[in-house]
């Protein structure tokens, strides 16, 4: 299946030194999977409010526990982090299968880490690509506002 404009409006939300590779790897995932089934970037680019938001789900608020990350701790709120989720015959899919597999091989092919390779709590619907940045070193960068020039970007 070809590409859609949702998934590529939101890997053009990351970073500027990661975004081709989100966008050839997902790119390629979508020609490797079999019809019927698609993967979808759910999200990228994160704002510090809505991880606050989603941090409270299921705390202060009503829903499950989504995220262990408030504002400033997810490499979403840096532009360097995704979600993804197959579409199976139009419905959404979690299961971490070889077609789920597949997908996650195209963006580590990339550089890409995978969540479901972290050691503590496992992300499977997320791939981030830090460029050798720690969550300390990106959130140093941020507060001194080292940013690409005429941008929000952080300088990676």
């Amino acid at each position: 299946m070809a590409t859609d404009s949702t998934s590529i409006r939101r890997l053009n939300e990351l970073h500027p030194d990661i975004r081709q590779d989100a966008i050839d790897a997902y790119t390629l995932a979508c020609k490797i999977t079999p019809v019927g089934v698609h993967p979808l970037i759910t999200e990228a680019l994160r704002s510090f409010e809505r991880s606050d938001d989603l941090y409270a789900q299921g705390r202060t608020k009503p829903g499950n526990i989504v995220t262990n990350a408030k504002g400033g701790n997810s490499m979403h709120n840096y532009a360097l982090a995704i979600d993804f989720v197959l579409m199976v015959n139009g419905k959404m899919a979690w299961d971490v299968n070889e077609n789920w597999m597949k997908v996650v091989k195209c963006f580590k092919d990339k550089g890409f880490t995978w969540g479901g390779n972290f050691r503590s709590i496992k992300d499977y619907p997320h791939l981030e690509k830090t460029k050798g940045n720690t969550l300390s070193q990106l959130k140093f960068k941020y507060a001194n506002k080292d940013f690409i020039p005429g941008t929000k970007f952080i300088n990676l």
